[in-house]
Protein backbone atom coordinates (compact mmCIF):
# COMPACT_ATOMS: atom_id res chain seq x y z
CA UNK A 1 0.00 0.00 0.00
CA UNK A 2 1.30 3.44 -0.58
CA UNK A 3 2.35 5.29 2.62
CA UNK A 4 1.86 8.75 3.58
CA UNK A 5 5.43 10.63 3.54
CA UNK A 6 8.28 8.44 4.28
CA UNK A 7 6.16 7.09 7.48
CA UNK A 8 3.52 5.02 8.01
CA UNK A 9 0.37 6.57 9.44
CA UNK A 10 0.05 4.14 12.35
CA UNK A 11 -3.35 5.22 12.93
CA UNK A 12 -4.73 3.31 9.34
CA UNK A 13 -4.38 -0.75 9.25
CA UNK A 14 -3.27 -1.65 5.86
CA UNK A 15 -5.16 -3.67 3.37
CA UNK A 16 -4.93 -5.65 0.47
CA UNK A 17 -7.73 -5.07 -2.09
CA UNK A 18 -8.86 -7.76 -4.34
CA UNK A 19 -10.96 -7.97 -7.52
CA UNK A 20 -13.66 -10.04 -7.06
CA UNK A 21 -14.86 -12.44 -9.82
CA UNK A 22 -17.34 -10.69 -12.22
CA UNK A 23 -21.26 -11.92 -12.06
CA UNK A 24 -23.77 -11.87 -14.27
CA UNK A 25 -24.90 -8.78 -13.45
CA UNK A 26 -22.16 -6.85 -12.38
CA UNK A 27 -21.83 -5.20 -15.48
CA UNK A 28 -25.20 -3.61 -15.10
CA UNK A 29 -24.48 -2.13 -11.97
CA UNK A 30 -21.61 0.34 -9.77
CA UNK A 31 -19.87 -1.27 -7.48
CA UNK A 32 -21.70 -0.84 -3.81
CA UNK A 33 -18.55 0.84 -1.55
CA UNK A 34 -21.22 2.07 1.61
CA UNK A 35 -21.08 -0.82 3.67
CA UNK A 36 -17.54 -0.21 3.62
CA UNK A 37 -16.21 1.74 7.21
CA UNK A 38 -14.65 5.40 5.96
CA UNK A 39 -10.63 4.06 6.37
CA UNK A 40 -12.18 0.82 3.97
CA UNK A 41 -13.65 3.26 1.52
CA UNK A 42 -10.78 5.51 1.27
CA UNK A 43 -8.42 2.57 0.69
CA UNK A 44 -10.47 1.40 -2.10
CA UNK A 45 -11.38 4.53 -3.66
CA UNK A 46 -7.09 4.98 -3.68
CA UNK A 47 -7.12 2.15 -5.84
CA UNK A 48 -9.63 3.10 -8.34
CA UNK A 49 -8.62 6.12 -9.01
CA UNK A 50 -4.67 5.11 -9.58
CA UNK A 51 -6.65 3.20 -12.30
CA UNK A 52 -8.51 4.92 -14.55
CA UNK A 53 -11.41 3.84 -16.74
CA UNK A 54 -11.83 0.75 -14.02
CA UNK A 55 -13.91 2.74 -11.71
CA UNK A 56 -17.16 0.10 -12.06
CA UNK A 57 -15.23 -2.75 -11.53
CA UNK A 58 -16.65 -4.70 -8.14
CA UNK A 59 -14.26 -4.90 -5.10
CA UNK A 60 -13.56 -7.30 -2.28
CA UNK A 61 -11.63 -5.48 0.23
CA UNK A 62 -9.96 -7.70 2.90
CA UNK A 63 -7.93 -6.19 5.63
CA UNK A 64 -4.31 -7.66 6.19
CA UNK A 65 -2.32 -9.17 8.88
CA UNK A 66 1.17 -8.72 7.42
CA UNK A 67 1.22 -5.18 6.93
CA UNK A 68 3.00 -5.58 3.78
CA UNK A 69 0.39 -4.58 1.93
CA UNK A 70 1.48 -7.17 -1.30
CA UNK A 71 0.34 -10.53 -2.15
CA UNK A 72 0.20 -12.55 -5.66
CA UNK A 73 -3.69 -10.13 -5.67
CA UNK A 74 -2.67 -7.44 -3.38
CA UNK A 75 -2.76 -4.01 -4.23
CA UNK A 76 0.69 -3.72 -5.61
CA UNK A 77 -0.16 -6.88 -7.54
CA UNK A 78 -3.75 -6.45 -8.77
CA UNK A 79 -3.98 -8.69 -11.95
CA UNK A 80 -6.99 -8.33 -14.80
CA UNK A 81 -8.50 -11.80 -14.62
CA UNK A 82 -12.26 -10.88 -15.91
CA UNK A 83 -13.57 -12.01 -19.03
CA UNK A 84 -13.10 -9.94 -22.12
CA UNK A 85 -9.61 -9.59 -21.39
CA UNK A 86 -7.59 -5.80 -22.16
CA UNK A 87 -5.04 -8.24 -23.42
CA UNK A 88 -6.66 -8.83 -26.69
CA UNK A 89 -7.29 -12.67 -25.26
CA UNK A 90 -10.54 -14.03 -26.11
CA UNK A 91 -13.07 -14.76 -23.53
CA UNK A 92 -13.64 -18.40 -22.45
CA UNK A 93 -17.39 -17.68 -22.36
CA UNK A 94 -17.60 -17.97 -26.16
CA UNK A 95 -16.25 -21.05 -26.37
CA UNK A 96 -18.99 -22.34 -23.49
CA UNK A 97 -21.43 -21.18 -25.37
CA UNK A 98 -20.07 -23.09 -28.88
CA UNK A 99 -19.78 -25.95 -26.87
CA UNK A 100 -23.19 -25.90 -25.42
CA UNK A 101 -24.71 -25.27 -28.88
CA UNK A 102 -22.53 -27.92 -30.82
CA UNK A 103 -24.22 -30.96 -27.52
CA UNK A 104 -27.46 -29.05 -27.96
CA UNK A 105 -27.65 -29.72 -31.93
CA UNK A 106 -26.12 -33.10 -31.66
CA UNK A 107 -28.78 -34.37 -28.75
CA UNK A 108 -31.52 -33.16 -31.64
CA UNK A 109 -29.68 -35.21 -33.94
CA UNK A 110 -30.10 -38.24 -31.59
CA UNK A 111 -33.56 -37.35 -30.42
CA UNK A 112 -34.63 -37.31 -33.90
CA UNK A 113 -32.60 -40.56 -35.27
CA UNK A 114 -34.65 -42.46 -31.93
CA UNK A 115 -38.28 -40.91 -32.78
CA UNK A 116 -38.10 -41.68 -36.19
CA UNK A 117 -37.06 -44.78 -35.13
CA UNK A 118 -39.87 -46.04 -32.42
CA UNK A 119 -42.19 -44.63 -35.57
CA UNK A 120 -40.90 -46.88 -38.00
CA UNK A 121 -41.03 -50.07 -35.24
CA UNK A 122 -44.84 -49.53 -34.21
CA UNK A 123 -45.44 -50.52 -38.26
CA UNK A 124 -44.31 -54.04 -37.75
CA UNK A 125 -46.49 -56.71 -37.73
CA UNK A 126 -47.11 -58.75 -34.43
CA UNK A 127 -46.77 -61.79 -36.29
CA UNK A 128 -42.83 -61.13 -37.08
CA UNK A 129 -42.22 -59.44 -33.44
CA UNK A 130 -43.37 -62.10 -32.09
CA UNK A 131 -41.37 -64.46 -34.36
CA UNK A 132 -38.00 -62.17 -33.08
CA UNK A 133 -36.67 -63.08 -29.45
CA UNK A 134 -33.77 -60.34 -29.49
CA UNK A 135 -32.05 -58.58 -26.81
CA UNK A 136 -32.43 -54.60 -26.46
CA UNK A 137 -28.58 -54.36 -25.47
CA UNK A 138 -26.82 -54.54 -28.58
CA UNK A 139 -23.34 -52.67 -27.91
CA UNK A 140 -22.30 -55.37 -25.79
CA UNK A 141 -24.17 -58.26 -27.35
CA UNK A 142 -23.43 -59.38 -31.02
CA UNK A 143 -27.12 -59.98 -32.82
CA UNK A 144 -28.35 -61.39 -35.92
CA UNK A 145 -30.56 -59.21 -38.17
CA UNK A 146 -32.50 -59.94 -41.01
CA UNK A 147 -32.55 -57.67 -43.53
CA UNK A 148 -35.32 -58.28 -45.90
CA UNK A 149 -35.76 -56.19 -49.20
CA UNK A 150 -39.22 -57.00 -50.92
CA UNK A 151 -39.87 -56.54 -54.25
CA UNK A 152 -42.92 -54.77 -53.48
CA UNK A 153 -43.95 -51.26 -55.41
CA UNK A 154 -46.22 -48.56 -54.92
CA UNK A 155 -49.48 -48.34 -56.48
CA UNK A 156 -48.41 -44.69 -58.42
CA UNK A 157 -45.04 -46.50 -59.64
CA UNK A 158 -44.22 -46.66 -63.58
CA UNK A 159 -42.80 -50.37 -62.52
CA UNK A 160 -44.00 -53.61 -63.38
CA UNK A 161 -45.08 -55.21 -60.89
CA UNK A 162 -46.71 -52.48 -58.47
CA UNK A 163 -48.90 -53.22 -55.84
CA UNK A 164 -52.74 -52.71 -56.47
CA UNK A 165 -53.43 -50.85 -54.29
CA UNK A 166 -51.93 -48.81 -51.25
CA UNK A 167 -53.46 -51.06 -48.92
CA UNK A 168 -51.77 -53.83 -50.03
CA UNK A 169 -48.35 -52.22 -50.76
CA UNK A 170 -48.91 -51.21 -47.09
CA UNK A 171 -49.12 -54.56 -45.96
CA UNK A 172 -46.10 -56.16 -47.82
CA UNK A 173 -44.40 -53.32 -46.81
CA UNK A 174 -44.95 -53.96 -42.72
CA UNK A 175 -43.84 -57.88 -43.24
CA UNK A 176 -47.75 -58.93 -42.77
CA UNK A 177 -49.30 -62.50 -44.26
CA UNK A 178 -51.24 -61.96 -47.40
CA UNK A 179 -55.07 -61.24 -46.56
CA UNK A 180 -57.87 -59.15 -47.33
CA UNK A 181 -57.62 -60.52 -51.25
CA UNK A 182 -53.88 -59.06 -51.35
CA UNK A 183 -51.54 -60.48 -53.03
CA UNK A 184 -48.36 -61.65 -50.93
CA UNK A 185 -44.68 -60.15 -52.70
CA UNK A 186 -41.71 -62.23 -52.89
CA UNK A 187 -37.83 -61.29 -51.07
CA UNK A 188 -35.99 -59.30 -53.40
CA UNK A 189 -32.89 -59.09 -51.13
CA UNK A 190 -31.96 -61.18 -47.73
CA UNK A 191 -28.96 -60.85 -46.30
CA UNK A 192 -27.87 -61.55 -42.34
CA UNK A 193 -26.01 -59.22 -40.44
CA UNK A 194 -24.25 -59.72 -37.12
CA UNK A 195 -23.43 -56.57 -35.24
CA UNK A 196 -23.04 -55.48 -31.73
CA UNK A 197 -20.32 -56.24 -29.29
CA UNK A 198 -17.51 -54.67 -32.03
CA UNK A 199 -18.83 -57.22 -35.10
CA UNK A 200 -20.39 -56.20 -38.21
CA UNK A 201 -20.44 -59.16 -40.64
CA UNK A 202 -22.99 -60.15 -43.15
CA UNK A 203 -24.00 -62.70 -45.38
CA UNK A 204 -26.01 -62.59 -48.46
CA UNK A 205 -28.35 -65.21 -49.28
CA UNK A 206 -29.20 -65.91 -53.22
CA UNK A 207 -32.96 -65.17 -53.42
CA UNK A 208 -33.35 -68.54 -55.50
CA UNK A 209 -31.51 -70.64 -53.12
CA UNK A 210 -33.92 -73.87 -52.54
CA UNK A 211 -34.74 -74.02 -49.21
CA UNK A 212 -37.47 -75.91 -47.02
CA UNK A 213 -40.14 -73.56 -46.01
CA UNK A 214 -42.51 -74.37 -42.98
CA UNK A 215 -45.74 -75.70 -44.03
CA UNK A 216 -45.17 -75.92 -47.82
CA UNK A 217 -42.90 -77.44 -50.58
CA UNK A 218 -39.34 -77.20 -50.68
CA UNK A 219 -38.72 -74.06 -53.02
CA UNK A 220 -36.86 -70.70 -53.72
CA UNK A 221 -36.25 -69.15 -50.53
CA UNK A 222 -37.18 -65.92 -51.21
CA UNK A 223 -41.41 -67.13 -51.58
CA UNK A 224 -41.94 -67.66 -48.16
CA UNK A 225 -42.33 -63.83 -47.50
CA UNK A 226 -45.33 -64.43 -50.16
CA UNK A 227 -46.72 -67.20 -47.80
CA UNK A 228 -46.17 -65.67 -44.61
CA UNK A 229 -44.84 -62.32 -44.52
CA UNK A 230 -41.83 -61.69 -42.18
CA UNK A 231 -42.56 -64.32 -39.89
CA UNK A 232 -42.46 -66.85 -41.72
CA UNK A 233 -39.00 -65.49 -43.64
CA UNK A 234 -37.51 -65.45 -40.34
CA UNK A 235 -38.20 -68.83 -39.41
CA UNK A 236 -37.38 -70.33 -43.14
CA UNK A 237 -34.06 -68.41 -42.95
CA UNK A 238 -33.44 -69.87 -39.18
CA UNK A 239 -34.20 -73.64 -40.18
CA UNK A 240 -31.92 -72.42 -42.71
CA UNK A 241 -28.79 -71.73 -41.35
CA UNK A 242 -29.36 -72.99 -39.02
CA UNK A 243 -29.03 -69.96 -36.24
CA UNK A 244 -31.16 -68.10 -34.14
CA UNK A 245 -32.78 -64.40 -35.82
CA UNK A 246 -32.93 -62.08 -32.93
CA UNK A 247 -33.96 -58.69 -35.13
CA UNK A 248 -35.60 -57.96 -38.57
CA UNK A 249 -35.53 -55.05 -41.19
CA UNK A 250 -37.68 -54.40 -44.40
CA UNK A 251 -36.57 -52.19 -46.36
CA UNK A 252 -38.22 -49.35 -48.17
CA UNK A 253 -37.60 -48.49 -51.63
CA UNK A 254 -38.25 -44.76 -51.74
CA UNK A 255 -36.86 -44.22 -48.00
CA UNK A 256 -33.60 -45.84 -49.04
CA UNK A 257 -33.16 -43.24 -51.89
CA UNK A 258 -34.12 -40.53 -49.40
CA UNK A 259 -31.47 -41.90 -46.91
CA UNK A 260 -28.76 -42.46 -49.31
CA UNK A 261 -29.79 -38.89 -50.98
CA UNK A 262 -29.25 -37.14 -47.57
CA UNK A 263 -25.91 -38.52 -46.60
CA UNK A 264 -24.80 -37.03 -49.62
CA UNK A 265 -24.63 -40.41 -51.77
CA UNK A 266 -22.17 -43.37 -51.46
CA UNK A 267 -19.28 -44.47 -52.63
CA UNK A 268 -18.98 -47.88 -54.20
CA UNK A 269 -15.54 -49.74 -55.48
CA UNK A 270 -17.08 -51.34 -58.72
CA UNK A 271 -15.13 -54.69 -59.72
CA UNK A 272 -16.12 -53.98 -63.39
CA UNK A 273 -17.62 -51.62 -65.73
CA UNK A 274 -21.63 -52.41 -66.24
CA UNK A 275 -24.16 -50.32 -67.79
CA UNK A 276 -28.23 -51.97 -66.95
CA UNK A 277 -31.52 -51.15 -67.19
CA UNK A 278 -33.82 -51.73 -64.58
CA UNK A 279 -37.67 -51.87 -65.10
CA UNK A 280 -37.14 -51.06 -68.87
CA UNK A 281 -34.48 -48.57 -68.74
CA UNK A 282 -35.04 -44.64 -68.86
CA UNK A 283 -36.58 -45.04 -72.31
CA UNK A 284 -39.44 -46.89 -70.75
CA UNK A 285 -39.78 -45.07 -67.21
CA UNK A 286 -37.70 -47.27 -65.58
CA UNK A 287 -34.21 -46.78 -64.69
CA UNK A 288 -30.64 -46.55 -66.67
CA UNK A 289 -27.58 -46.98 -64.55
CA UNK A 290 -23.81 -46.43 -65.89
CA UNK A 291 -20.49 -47.30 -63.67
CA UNK A 292 -16.92 -47.14 -64.18
CA UNK A 293 -14.86 -50.14 -62.89
CA UNK A 294 -13.28 -48.39 -59.71
CA UNK A 295 -14.40 -46.28 -57.40
CA UNK A 296 -18.03 -44.64 -58.25
CA UNK A 297 -20.34 -42.13 -56.08
CA UNK A 298 -23.77 -42.97 -56.23
CA UNK A 299 -27.01 -40.99 -55.40
CA UNK A 300 -30.03 -42.69 -53.73
CA UNK A 301 -31.14 -43.94 -57.46
CA UNK A 302 -28.23 -45.47 -58.62
CA UNK A 303 -27.61 -46.71 -55.48
CA UNK A 304 -30.73 -48.80 -55.25
CA UNK A 305 -31.16 -49.66 -58.62
CA UNK A 306 -27.14 -51.41 -58.52
CA UNK A 307 -28.29 -52.96 -55.15
CA UNK A 308 -31.35 -54.54 -57.51
CA UNK A 309 -29.57 -55.49 -60.80
CA UNK A 310 -29.35 -59.17 -61.62
CA UNK A 311 -29.87 -59.69 -65.33
CA UNK A 312 -30.24 -57.88 -68.01
CA UNK A 313 -33.82 -58.01 -69.62
CA UNK A 314 -34.03 -55.19 -72.12
CA UNK A 315 -31.49 -56.54 -74.49
CA UNK A 316 -29.89 -52.67 -75.61
CA UNK A 317 -26.44 -53.50 -77.64
CA UNK A 318 -25.30 -50.23 -75.97
CA UNK A 319 -25.79 -50.82 -71.91
CA UNK A 320 -25.02 -54.57 -71.29
CA UNK A 321 -24.43 -56.26 -68.26
CA UNK A 322 -20.75 -58.27 -67.56
CA UNK A 323 -20.85 -61.44 -69.22
CA UNK A 324 -22.19 -64.24 -66.50
CA UNK A 325 -23.77 -61.42 -64.00
CA UNK A 326 -26.33 -63.06 -61.81
CA UNK A 327 -27.89 -62.79 -58.36
CA UNK A 328 -24.30 -63.59 -56.61
CA UNK A 329 -23.22 -60.69 -58.33
CA UNK A 330 -25.83 -58.26 -57.18
CA UNK A 331 -25.61 -60.02 -53.59
CA UNK A 332 -21.83 -59.03 -53.27
CA UNK A 333 -23.17 -55.46 -54.75
CA UNK A 334 -25.49 -55.28 -52.09
CA UNK A 335 -22.94 -55.55 -49.41
CA UNK A 336 -21.21 -53.01 -51.03
CA UNK A 337 -23.92 -50.70 -50.84
CA UNK A 338 -24.21 -50.92 -47.05
CA UNK A 339 -20.83 -51.11 -47.12
CA UNK A 340 -20.33 -47.49 -48.66
CA UNK A 341 -23.25 -46.52 -46.44
CA UNK A 342 -21.44 -47.08 -42.82
CA UNK A 343 -18.04 -45.76 -44.30
CA UNK A 344 -20.01 -42.93 -45.21
CA UNK A 345 -21.18 -42.00 -41.95
CA UNK A 346 -17.99 -43.07 -40.29
CA UNK A 347 -15.55 -41.00 -42.47
CA UNK A 348 -13.64 -38.42 -40.17
CA UNK A 349 -13.50 -36.04 -43.63
CA UNK A 350 -17.28 -36.43 -43.84
CA UNK A 351 -17.92 -35.75 -40.13
CA UNK A 352 -18.44 -31.82 -40.38
CA UNK A 353 -21.27 -32.64 -43.65
CA UNK A 354 -22.89 -35.37 -40.49
CA UNK A 355 -23.07 -32.93 -37.96
CA UNK A 356 -24.42 -30.16 -40.02
CA UNK A 357 -27.15 -32.24 -41.09
CA UNK A 358 -27.14 -34.58 -38.12
CA UNK A 359 -30.94 -33.87 -37.22
CA UNK A 360 -31.73 -34.58 -41.38
CA UNK A 361 -29.87 -37.83 -41.32
CA UNK A 362 -31.31 -38.90 -37.91
CA UNK A 363 -35.16 -38.24 -39.38
CA UNK A 364 -34.42 -39.83 -42.39
CA UNK A 365 -32.45 -42.98 -41.95
CA UNK A 366 -35.35 -45.05 -39.99
CA UNK A 367 -37.92 -44.02 -42.73
CA UNK A 368 -35.87 -46.11 -44.95
CA UNK A 369 -37.44 -49.29 -43.30
CA UNK A 370 -39.25 -51.06 -41.01
CA UNK A 371 -37.97 -52.76 -37.75
CA UNK A 372 -38.97 -54.41 -34.93
CA UNK A 373 -35.90 -52.06 -33.22
CA UNK A 374 -37.19 -48.73 -31.55
CA UNK A 375 -35.88 -46.08 -30.01
CA UNK A 376 -33.71 -47.81 -27.46
CA UNK A 377 -32.22 -50.37 -29.59
CA UNK A 378 -31.71 -49.29 -33.41
CA UNK A 379 -29.14 -46.34 -32.15
CA UNK A 380 -27.06 -49.02 -30.37
CA UNK A 381 -26.99 -50.83 -33.86
CA UNK A 382 -25.72 -47.37 -35.26
CA UNK A 383 -22.98 -47.18 -32.71
CA UNK A 384 -22.22 -50.93 -33.24
CA UNK A 385 -21.32 -50.09 -37.19
CA UNK A 386 -19.28 -47.07 -36.60
CA UNK A 387 -16.79 -49.07 -33.96
CA UNK A 388 -16.76 -51.98 -35.63
CA UNK A 389 -15.03 -52.50 -39.03
CA UNK A 390 -16.37 -53.54 -42.64
CA UNK A 391 -16.43 -56.97 -43.60
CA UNK A 392 -15.28 -58.40 -47.33
CA UNK A 393 -18.50 -59.73 -49.11
CA UNK A 394 -19.74 -63.00 -47.63
CA UNK A 395 -22.22 -64.82 -50.45
CA UNK A 396 -23.04 -68.73 -50.17
CA UNK A 397 -22.05 -70.47 -52.74
CA UNK A 398 -24.26 -72.83 -54.73
CA UNK A 399 -23.35 -75.91 -56.08
CA UNK A 400 -25.48 -76.27 -59.11
CA UNK A 401 -27.60 -72.49 -60.08
CA UNK A 402 -30.46 -74.34 -61.72
CA UNK A 403 -32.39 -75.16 -59.52
CA UNK A 404 -29.79 -73.14 -57.20
CA UNK A 405 -28.66 -75.58 -54.30
CA UNK A 406 -26.72 -74.73 -51.36
CA UNK A 407 -24.92 -77.70 -49.57
CA UNK A 408 -25.58 -77.79 -46.00
CA UNK A 409 -21.73 -78.22 -45.68
CA UNK A 410 -21.47 -74.42 -47.38
CA UNK A 411 -23.99 -73.30 -45.41
CA UNK A 412 -22.22 -74.51 -41.80
CA UNK A 413 -19.37 -72.87 -43.42
CA UNK A 414 -21.00 -69.36 -43.86
CA UNK A 415 -23.10 -69.34 -40.23
CA UNK A 416 -19.93 -69.65 -38.46
CA UNK A 417 -17.81 -67.02 -40.12
CA UNK A 418 -20.96 -64.89 -39.86
CA UNK A 419 -20.06 -65.33 -35.87
CA UNK A 420 -16.85 -64.50 -36.39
Amino acid sequence: MPSTGNRPDPDRPEYNVYRSRRGFFSRFRRSDLGSLSGKEKRAADRQRAARPGRQDLPYEVHRSGSGTGGGRYGSSGLKDRLPGRRDGRPSRRWVKWILFACLGWFALSVLAFAVSAQLQSMKMSGEAKAALGGSPWMLTNPQNILIIGTDSRPPDTLEPGAAETQKCYDQQAKGEAPHDGCPGARADTLMVVRAGGGKFNKLSIPRDSVADIPGHDAQKINAAYAYGGAALQVKTVENFLGIKIDHAVILNFSGFEDFINAIGGVKVDVPEALCANISGGKKNGGITIRLKKGENTLDGQDALAYARTREDTVGDPKCQLPAGYNDLNRAEAQQRVLNGIKDRLTDPLRLPYNFIKGPIIGWTAPKAFVSDMGFFTLPQLALSSVFAGSSKPDVLVPASLDPMIIPESERQRAAKALEG
